[in-house]
């Protein structure tokens, strides 16, 4: 099965953060699993999983 990607743009300092100690400023994370208005991503490094909704929250925009 052929990998998917979505990028994130961190919003918040909490995410702004994990995004320059965790993600090593990468925006692309592959998608792990998704449902009808969530996604399980993880970072290109492996370093940093998370959970967000599909339309993003207050920490993370979602692009796909």
């Amino acid at each position: 099965m052929k990998k998917k990607f979505v990028c994130l743009v961190p919003l918040s300092s909490e995410a702004k953060f994990r995004f320059n100690t965790l993600m090593n400023r990468f925006h692309s994370c592959q998608i792990l699993n998704e449902t009808d208005n969530m996604l399980e991503l993880i970072s290109l490094n492996g370093e940093y999983q998370t959970k967000v909704p599909k339309t993003g929250n207050l920490h993370w925009k979602v692009i796909k």
